[in-house]
């Protein structure tokens, strides 16, 4: 399962049974880590989920900066959370990529912002299963 972790969305998304395929599966509405710790867990009882790949979001330099560190935390803490393993991948530009695949399927992504954070998942997702 992936996430894209955001102030105020999350993104989520999945593989297919086989592992092949990255799939969005909802948006969470962020009012607190624990709030989301917990709906997070409870999606992943729900889909069998074995590990974790979450974005991290990097400078373009690829430096660390405060959003990749509270990430960091985060994920720390879904890790101790949920007793699975947590990878990290780098999410540069994949809210850009998110929003032109929306585009190109006849989506506006402003006036569905929560696809957009879906859509970031499943490319995490995607470079996660291509490594």
């Amino acid at each position: 399962m992936a996430v894209d972790f955001g102030e105020r969305r999350v993104g989520v998304a999945v593989t297919d049974p086989e592992g092949r395929f990255a799939l969005p599966l909802t948006t969470l509405e962020r009012s607190s880590d624990r709030q989301v710790l917990e709906r997070l867990v409870e999606l992943a009882g729900e889909e069998g989920i074995e590990a974790w790949v979450m974005g991290e979001p990097r400078r373009l330099d690829g430096t660390i900066g405060a959003a990749a560190e509270r990430t960091r935390r985060f994920a720390a803490k879904l890790e101790a959370r949920s007793g699975l393993p947590v990878r990290l991948v780098d999410e540069s530009l994949t809210s850009r990529e998110a929003e032109s695949r929306l585009r190109a399927a006849g989506i506006d992504p402003r006036r569905h912002p929560e696809r957009i954070d879906q859509v970031a998942a499943q490319i995490l997702l995607e470079q996660a299963l291509r490594c």
